[in-house]
């Protein structure tokens, strides 16, 4: 598939229990997994929500242009998991998002993965 490495990056991340690349501005899964059998459609449909809302907030705030502020990740803490989700720079209305389990993920691992997942598919 088309983002097959940056699947791989996310998915070998210690603690993931779910992972995928989605277009927001259609709310489409484009790639993904789900070690822990969470359903990545309704993950990617409600996560996208979420980031066109910030998206949305953030050219209220600061405009439309992106070299001003733009949002690196965005973090929701729950008791059990943490859901990391990150507007790829590499590639214009796609994000990525982690659902991590929060006994065993490292955030700030994981937050390193996204982010090299990212470059990584902007240098292919």
């Amino acid at each position: 598939m088309r983002f097959k490495g940056v699947i791989d990056k996310m998915a070998h991340t210690k603690g993931v229990m779910a992972c995928a690349v989605v277009d927001y501005e259609s709310g489409m899964l484009l790639d993904g997994v789900s070690p822990s059998g969470m359903d990545l459609d309704i993950l990617s449909v409600c996560n996208t929500e979420i980031v066109r809302s910030e998206v949305k907030a953030i050219e209220r705030l600061y405009g439309e242009d992106e070299t001003e502020e733009a949002i690196e990740d965005i973090l929701i803490s729950l008791h059990k998991e943490y859901y990391l989700l990150r507007p790829m720079q590499s590639s214009k209305g796609v994000f990525m998002f982690m659902v991590l389990d929060r006994k065993t993920a490292n955030l700030a691992l994981a937050r390193r993965a996204l982010e090299i997942a990212d470059h990584q598919y902007e240098d292919a």
